[in-house]
Protein backbone atom coordinates (compact mmCIF):
# COMPACT_ATOMS: atom_id res chain seq x y z
CA UNK A 1 0.00 0.00 0.00
CA UNK A 2 1.64 3.73 -0.77
CA UNK A 3 1.89 5.84 2.42
CA UNK A 4 1.39 9.30 0.72
CA UNK A 5 2.96 12.36 2.95
CA UNK A 6 -0.21 14.75 1.43
CA UNK A 7 -2.11 16.65 3.31
CA UNK A 8 0.00 18.94 5.15
CA UNK A 9 -1.11 22.66 5.97
CA UNK A 10 1.11 25.14 6.41
CA UNK A 11 -0.20 28.39 7.39
CA UNK A 12 -2.34 29.23 5.29
CA UNK A 13 -1.38 26.46 2.27
CA UNK A 14 -2.51 23.17 1.87
CA UNK A 15 -0.45 20.99 0.18
CA UNK A 16 -2.79 17.75 -0.87
CA UNK A 17 -3.15 15.40 -3.76
CA UNK A 18 -5.03 16.34 -6.91
CA UNK A 19 -8.59 15.04 -8.52
CA UNK A 20 -10.72 15.87 -11.01
CA UNK A 21 -12.07 18.89 -9.61
CA UNK A 22 -8.44 20.83 -9.79
CA UNK A 23 -7.64 19.77 -13.33
CA UNK A 24 -8.63 22.73 -15.12
CA UNK A 25 -7.18 25.49 -12.07
CA UNK A 26 -3.98 23.07 -13.26
CA UNK A 27 -4.12 23.56 -16.34
CA UNK A 28 -4.77 27.42 -16.45
CA UNK A 29 -1.77 28.35 -15.30
CA UNK A 30 0.66 24.77 -16.33
CA UNK A 31 0.66 25.91 -20.31
CA UNK A 32 0.88 30.20 -19.48
CA UNK A 33 3.72 31.14 -20.97
CA UNK A 34 5.50 33.34 -18.10
CA UNK A 35 5.47 30.05 -16.27
CA UNK A 36 7.18 28.02 -19.06
CA UNK A 37 9.64 30.27 -19.61
CA UNK A 38 12.26 29.07 -17.93
CA UNK A 39 10.47 25.24 -17.81
CA UNK A 40 12.30 22.63 -20.25
CA UNK A 41 9.09 21.26 -21.06
CA UNK A 42 7.27 24.73 -21.81
CA UNK A 43 3.52 22.72 -23.31
CA UNK A 44 1.81 19.66 -21.52
CA UNK A 45 -0.86 18.53 -23.13
CA UNK A 46 -4.43 18.77 -21.57
CA UNK A 47 -5.15 15.20 -21.66
CA UNK A 48 -1.65 13.98 -20.69
CA UNK A 49 -1.58 16.10 -17.55
CA UNK A 50 -4.93 15.07 -16.73
CA UNK A 51 -4.19 11.65 -16.95
CA UNK A 52 -0.70 12.11 -15.03
CA UNK A 53 -1.75 14.49 -12.43
CA UNK A 54 -5.02 11.37 -11.14
CA UNK A 55 -2.62 8.98 -11.53
CA UNK A 56 -0.46 10.61 -8.60
CA UNK A 57 -2.38 8.76 -5.60
CA UNK A 58 -1.88 5.12 -6.83
CA UNK A 59 2.00 5.84 -8.16
CA UNK A 60 4.49 4.44 -6.17
CA UNK A 61 7.33 6.89 -6.89
CA UNK A 62 5.37 10.35 -8.20
CA UNK A 63 4.04 12.25 -4.97
CA UNK A 64 3.71 15.36 -6.56
CA UNK A 65 1.13 17.84 -5.20
CA UNK A 66 -1.13 21.20 -5.70
CA UNK A 67 -0.71 23.83 -3.64
CA UNK A 68 -4.48 25.76 -2.10
CA UNK A 69 -5.10 28.48 -0.43
CA UNK A 70 -8.40 29.28 0.66
CA UNK A 71 -9.96 27.24 -1.73
CA UNK A 72 -7.79 27.99 -4.56
CA UNK A 73 -5.03 26.53 -6.68
CA UNK A 74 -2.09 28.16 -6.35
CA UNK A 75 0.68 26.50 -7.37
CA UNK A 76 2.01 22.86 -8.01
CA UNK A 77 4.87 20.72 -6.26
CA UNK A 78 6.38 17.99 -8.25
CA UNK A 79 8.10 15.42 -5.83
CA UNK A 80 9.86 12.14 -7.76
CA UNK A 81 11.53 9.19 -6.22
CA UNK A 82 14.28 8.15 -7.98
CA UNK A 83 17.18 5.36 -7.57
CA UNK A 84 20.18 6.96 -6.68
CA UNK A 85 23.66 6.61 -8.85
CA UNK A 86 26.30 4.19 -8.13
CA UNK A 87 27.56 0.42 -8.73
CA UNK A 88 24.96 -2.42 -9.21
CA UNK A 89 23.53 -3.34 -5.78
CA UNK A 90 23.12 0.06 -4.60
CA UNK A 91 20.16 0.93 -2.63
CA UNK A 92 17.20 1.94 -4.66
CA UNK A 93 14.49 4.44 -4.13
CA UNK A 94 16.29 6.32 -1.61
CA UNK A 95 16.30 10.27 -3.46
CA UNK A 96 14.30 12.18 -4.70
CA UNK A 97 13.59 15.47 -7.59
CA UNK A 98 11.96 18.06 -6.74
CA UNK A 99 10.39 21.13 -8.59
CA UNK A 100 7.38 23.46 -8.45
CA UNK A 101 5.10 26.00 -10.60
CA UNK A 102 3.18 28.59 -9.02
CA UNK A 103 0.32 30.57 -10.94
CA UNK A 104 1.84 33.77 -11.60
CA UNK A 105 -1.24 36.02 -10.14
CA UNK A 106 0.35 34.93 -6.73
CA UNK A 107 3.92 34.82 -7.71
CA UNK A 108 6.20 36.86 -5.50
CA UNK A 109 3.50 36.00 -2.06
CA UNK A 110 6.29 33.36 -0.64
CA UNK A 111 4.50 30.49 -2.24
CA UNK A 112 7.25 28.53 -3.87
CA UNK A 113 9.25 28.81 -1.00
CA UNK A 114 6.52 27.21 0.75
CA UNK A 115 6.29 24.55 -1.55
CA UNK A 116 9.86 23.62 -1.73
CA UNK A 117 10.32 23.45 2.19
CA UNK A 118 6.76 21.18 1.99
CA UNK A 119 8.18 19.21 -1.00
CA UNK A 120 11.20 18.99 1.21
CA UNK A 121 9.45 17.80 4.58
CA UNK A 122 7.13 15.16 2.80
CA UNK A 123 10.48 13.28 0.94
CA UNK A 124 12.21 12.98 4.10
CA UNK A 125 10.11 13.51 7.40
CA UNK A 126 7.44 11.55 4.65
CA UNK A 127 8.43 9.56 2.37
CA UNK A 128 12.52 8.52 4.55
CA UNK A 129 14.86 9.58 1.93
CA UNK A 130 18.27 10.21 2.29
CA UNK A 131 19.08 12.83 -0.39
CA UNK A 132 16.37 15.47 -2.44
CA UNK A 133 17.65 17.61 -5.94
CA UNK A 134 16.17 20.69 -8.12
CA UNK A 135 17.78 21.84 -10.73
CA UNK A 136 16.85 25.13 -12.38
CA UNK A 137 18.24 27.40 -15.04
CA UNK A 138 20.74 29.95 -13.92
CA UNK A 139 19.28 33.06 -15.20
CA UNK A 140 16.03 32.39 -13.28
CA UNK A 141 17.01 34.29 -10.26
CA UNK A 142 13.43 33.03 -8.16
CA UNK A 143 13.84 29.87 -8.39
CA UNK A 144 17.28 29.59 -7.20
CA UNK A 145 16.63 32.44 -4.47
CA UNK A 146 13.72 29.78 -3.34
CA UNK A 147 16.01 26.74 -3.50
CA UNK A 148 19.00 28.72 -1.36
CA UNK A 149 16.05 29.90 1.05
CA UNK A 150 14.80 26.18 2.04
CA UNK A 151 18.34 25.41 3.25
CA UNK A 152 19.44 23.55 -0.23
CA UNK A 153 23.26 23.80 -1.08
CA UNK A 154 24.01 24.72 -4.64
CA UNK A 155 26.30 21.83 -6.10
CA UNK A 156 26.79 21.78 -9.77
CA UNK A 157 26.77 24.41 -12.18
CA UNK A 158 26.61 22.79 -15.71
CA UNK A 159 27.21 26.12 -18.13
CA UNK A 160 25.39 25.95 -21.77
CA UNK A 161 23.47 23.24 -20.91
CA UNK A 162 20.16 23.60 -21.62
CA UNK A 163 18.32 24.86 -24.67
CA UNK A 164 15.71 27.96 -25.12
CA UNK A 165 14.36 28.75 -27.93
CA UNK A 166 14.92 32.38 -27.35
CA UNK A 167 17.92 32.65 -25.57
CA UNK A 168 19.92 30.00 -26.84
CA UNK A 169 22.48 27.85 -24.55
CA UNK A 170 21.27 28.60 -20.94
CA UNK A 171 23.41 27.43 -17.87
CA UNK A 172 21.63 25.12 -15.14
CA UNK A 173 22.06 24.88 -11.57
CA UNK A 174 21.76 21.50 -9.23
CA UNK A 175 20.89 21.81 -5.88
CA UNK A 176 20.74 19.48 -3.10
CA UNK A 177 19.78 18.81 0.48
CA UNK A 178 20.57 15.14 2.51
CA UNK A 179 18.21 14.17 5.32
CA UNK A 180 20.80 15.26 8.46
CA UNK A 181 21.08 18.50 6.51
CA UNK A 182 16.97 18.60 6.65
CA UNK A 183 16.97 17.57 10.41
CA UNK A 184 19.63 19.72 11.78
CA UNK A 185 18.45 22.97 10.07
CA UNK A 186 15.12 22.15 12.06
CA UNK A 187 16.88 21.99 15.11
CA UNK A 188 17.09 24.92 17.74
CA UNK A 189 20.55 27.00 17.36
CA UNK A 190 22.41 25.65 20.61
CA UNK A 191 20.91 22.27 20.36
Amino acid sequence: MRASPWPVRADDLLFREAAEPDIEALLSFRNDPAVNHFMVRTHVDPADLRRDWLAVPTSATDHSCLVERHGRVVAMGFLDIVDGPGQPGRPTGTDGLIGYMVDPRFAGQGIGTATARALLGAAFDGLGLRRVTAGANADNAASVRVLERVGMRRERLARKALWHHELGWLDEVEYAMLAEEWTAGRQPRGS
